[in-house]
């Protein structure tokens, strides 16, 4: 029997250690110099890549420790910038947002909630791109990087609809907005990633329609998997095999905002997306095996059609739950899968980032400092579990 491999790598974030959230709210404040609140960041990136080698993983992250959050890095001025209001980033820091009128992007379950700022005036630059600390942490390790960036959807909900700005109407705004987008993946490339991919967590979100979320829709999904394909476009075959998409019902403060959204409406959607390969979360699903089964219908579907068939890598651990899986039920999950999955066209991730949001208080872990001693115990298991499973699926082979 052929050796079946599993490649297994992390979603992206990983939670802050108290002290550098404190130091990151004290500088907000004036309180600290700037030059104290790197030597935390850089602390805590060391400490992150150094953890991170001893799980085992063959692909690792920075952990995000320097990020704001997931999807508002692109908006943040770069640390240092010339008299002109350019930053190293190459865009025009001084592009208006207006954070006073933000929307309202998600209602989590336990009740807490996050916004996008509204866009005031174009053109739309990011201010700062995914790659902007790669430089550190590729200096600093040998193993393979990865980098996630933020989806075109998730800053298309930038523009006010409501309010059409006069001299810079939305298709331009969008054609903007891909272009960088696809700036931004090239950046992560060139910078020394050797993986990137796109968080999407506002595709499940999008299948809600209620009065929180008014931006919501199944006309709104298909808008966004055609953003993103326009992005995807701009990248070659070769390239698009390193760049995945990444698809969860949110996690942050150890809470979701659309896990009761069923699959079955997302799952036949994303898969259009034509990108190489995607993380999707499985771990905390109730019916697994539906999601499988439905995973590889798909997949089928996709070759059928004469279509290139991605990889699917499922999460096999909850960040949202201080339980620690063991490697044997990491082991099991991923065998019961490859009934669906054909093993070829699988691997495992997380479930999500285990903290999308720099400030991160993790109740049900009851510190940051214990969910970070969680998060690599968990990727230690993943790590081991996908090994073991991989072995079983090659007949035992060592």
């Amino acid at each position: 029997m052929p050796r079946v491999t599993l490649p297994s790598e992390p979603v992206g974030s990983l939670p802050r250690p108290a002290r550098l959230q404190r130091a990151v709210l004290d500088a907000e404040a004036g309180l600290l110099d700037p030059a104290e609140l790197r030597v935390e960041q850089d602390r805590a990136v060391d400490d992150t890549l150094a953890r991170f080698a001893e799980t085992g993983s063959a692909v690792i992250t920075d952990g995000e420790q320097r990020r704001q959050s997931f999807a508002s890095y692109p908006l943040h001025a770069p640390e240092a910038e010339d008299a002109s209001g350019r930053g190293a980033a190459g865009a025009d820091s001084r592009a208006l947002i207006d954070h006073t009128r933000p929307t309202l992007f998600a209602v989590f379950a336990d009740g807490h909630h996050r916004v996008i700022p509204r866009l005031a005036a174009g053109p739309f630059h990011y201010r700062s791109l995914a790659a902007e600390h790669l430089g550190y942490a590729r200096a600093r390790t040998d193993l393979p990087l990865k980098q996630a960036v933020v989806s075109a959807s998730m800053l298309s909900l930038m523009y006010p609809r409501d309010e059409p700005i006069a001299d810079y109407p939305e298709e331009r705004f969008r054609d903007d907005l891909v272009a960088e987008a696809e700036r931004d993946i090239r950046a992560c490339f060139a910078g020394g990633a050797g993986r990137v991919s796109i968080d999407f967590t506002e595709g499940r979100l999008a299948l809600r329609e209620d009065a929180a979320h008014g931006w919501a829709g199944r006309a709104k999904l298909t808008e966004f998997i055609d953003l993103n394909n326009r992005v995807l476009d701009r990248f070659s075959p070769a390239e698009r095999d390193r760049i995945g998409v990444h698809t969860c019902p949110g996690g942050d403060r150890d809470s979701a905002h659309s896990a009761d959204v069923a699959y079955a409406e997302l799952i036949p959607e994303l898969f259009q997306l034509r990108a190489g390969y995607f993380l999707v979360q499985a771990q905390s699903e109730p019916d697994r095996d539906g999601l499988g089964a439905l995973i590889g219908r798909q997949l089928r579907q996709l070759a059928g059609a004469g279509r290139a068939v991605p990889r699917v890598l499922l999460g096999v651990t909850n960040p949202l739950n201080p339980r620690l899986e063991t490697a044997e039920e990491v082991r099991a999950q991923l065998v019961a899968a490859a009934r669906f999955i054909p093993a070829e066209s699988l691997g495992s991730s997380d479930d999500c980032g285990f903290s999308p949001y720099l400030v991160d208080e993790k109740p049900r872990h009851g510190s940051p400092d214990f969910a970070r001693e969680v998060a690599f115990a968990k990727i230690a298991a993943r790590v081991r579990g996908t090994q073991l499973a991989a072995d079983e699926l090659s007949g035992g082979a060592s």
